[in-house]
């Protein structure tokens, strides 16, 4: 049996495919309650407090816990203490809706001890970090499913919302009489695809918004009426976002026939830190090596993780059903974009693009086909309106080094910069950074954009791979890696016909010939 590339498996295996909001985790705060000055100025004012002290606020804690037990009482739900390392998620599942109480560390404001020239103490508030009592509120949303909303039981009682967007989706899905077979945290199939993906579009900021401020009224609230109406409300801002691409397939088998090519033509790509298939630790200069990629064994989900600053896409086989792509975003910085729930679009724009280009990368690895006027224009010099730039040729060190970082920055969405390709090129050179200077930097990054591999991002000094560039770059990395490096290796001794290191290299570039001929 021949075996399916990549590309073709995208092209033709996929039955059904879905990009949706997966899971939100969010953060309520109250603004004016951030700071010291503002925690002083609301034990003043609202608490009647001549001396700011954090004791100040212990009544308000005590009236807000138990106003949750009686609220669990009268509701006729269970209070649960959890357990160390008990998973939390594991007991809700047992209910639909309950109280549930954890130990977790909070920061939190404190009263500390200052000392005056004299010797005289005063008090002086200040943020700290220490254990104390969290609320999970498990709910049922008519709407959005299962849910949870965490409270802090220590001032400023800090929120956290947990929602998932594919369970909003199916609650849509059955509310409107649209007909479709579940996954697992998913969609496997409907009779609607079009109609299906409009509503998943249709989760906005504002229905997230709505139902948060819908169940904030419901319960027990940390803060008194006159608090709230003199300013005292949570704001939402995010903390982690998933954005979830589903492309449901045939069979099981070509869901690993994908993994299995996907991760053979990923061992050797890039540096450790920027991707690997398994991520046991963050990889940095300082990390003692020596560093491996390892090959995942029967009976485990494959998985494949990608890396930017904070950020991670992750790609498995989904249930043995489903190739399943997704961007969690961690810190919304990262893409120089503010935290507040507003900023959802953006995220989400980022999220599925991410996705989709390291879908692109692997579509690019098995099917790359490149003509020979375009290979042959890039291994000579370019004239580009009487800007001459030097040629790329194949077998060039430095010219590899340049693809090989080029393919470690083809998933960044904020492109890249000078300084970014610098380092990397230099260390595949042997190089110290210093005997890799700027101007040679300069240099290529201009033969790289006349021979129209990157191109500048407007209004910026960043610069992005071109989908020219991301082909280019992967047949090169991909030649050395398949035939070059093994032709290399060959030694001078003990390599006529028959021998072991004859036929390793044999094997080995009669392989490379092969999936040449199956993209080609």
């Amino acid at each position: 049996m021949i075996r399916k590339s990549v590309a073709e498996i995208l092209d033709h295996h996929v039955t059904f495919e879905l990009e949706a909001i997966d899971r939100m985790y969010l953060n309520g705060y109250v603004p004016s309650l951030q700071s010291g000055g503002g925690v002083v100025y609301f034990m003043k004012q609202h608490l009647g407090a001549r001396v700011p002290s954090t004791m100040m606020v212990a009544p308000l804690s005590k009236r807000f816990v138990d106003a949750i037990e009686r609220f669990a009482e009268t509701a006729g739900v269970d209070l649960i203490t959890f357990k160390k390392d008990q998973r939390k998620d594991d007991v809700a599942q047992e209910y639909l809706a309950s109280f549930t109480k954890a130990q977790e560390k909070a920061g939190v404001f404190r009263t500390d001890k200052r000392r005056n020239a004299d010797g005289s103490t005063y008090p002086w508030i200040i943020r700290s970090t220490t254990p104390v009592n969290h609320y999970y509120v498990y709910i049922l949303d008519r709407d959005f499913g299962p849910l949870f909303i965490k409270f802090c039981s220590y001032f400023p009682y800090a929120v956290k919302v947990c929602l998932n967007g594919h369970e909003w989706l199916k609650r849509q899905l059955t509310q409107r009489g649209i007909a479709y077979e579940p996954l697992d945290n998913g969609i496997r199939s409907t009779a609607d695809a079009a109609r299906v993906q409009r509503i998943a579009n249709s989760l906005e900021a504002a229905k997230i918004e709505a139902v948060v401020r819908k169940w904030l009224r419901r319960l027990p609230h940390p803060f008194t009426a006159a608090h709230r109406a003199a300013g005292y409300r949570y704001q939402l801002s995010i903390l982690q976002a998933e954005f979830a691409l589903t492309q449901v397939l045939d069979r099981p088998r070509t869901g690993r026939g994908f993994f299995e090519e996907v991760m053979r033509e990923n061992l050797d790509l890039g540096r450790p830190d920027q991707m690997q298939l398994i991520f046991n630790r963050r990889v940095t200069r300082q990390t003692p090596g020596p560093f491996r990629t390892r090959i995942l064994t029967e009976g485990v989900v494959p998985s494949l993780h990608v890396d930017y600053k904070k950020t991670r896409v992750k790609q498995y086989h989904k249930e043995g059903q489903a190739l399943r792509t997704e961007t969690t975003i961690n810190n919304t910085y990262d893409f120089e974009i503010g935290r507040a729930l507003r900023n959802l679009p953006a995220l989400r724009e980022i999220g599925f693009t991410a996705n989709r280009r390291l879908l692109g990368v692997e579509y690019l690895s098995h099917d790359c086909l490149i003509g020979d006027d375009h290979l042959d224009a890039l291994t000579q010099p370019a004239v580009v309106e009487t800007q001459r730039a030097a040629a790329l040729r194949l077998g060039d060190r430095r010219v590899l080094a340049l693809m090989q970082t080029l393919c470690l920055f083809a998933l960044s969405p904020a492109g890249f910069r000078h300084r970014d390709l610098r380092g990397p090129i230099a260390q595949l050179l042997g190089r110290d950074p210093e005997h890799y200077a700027a101007g040679h930097m300069t240099y290529d990054l201009r033969r790289l954009r006349l021979h129209g591999l990157i191109e500048r991002v407007p209004h910026s000094h960043r610069y992005r791979l071109t989908e020219r560039g991301a082909r280019m770059a992967v047949l090169y990395v991909r030649v050395y890696a398949r035939g070059f490096r093994p032709a290399a290796s060959l030694p001078h001794v003990g390599t006529h016909r028959g021998s072991p290191t004859f036929e390793r290299l044999d094997a080995a570039l009669t392989t490379f010939l092969q999936e040449v001929r199956l993209v080609a």
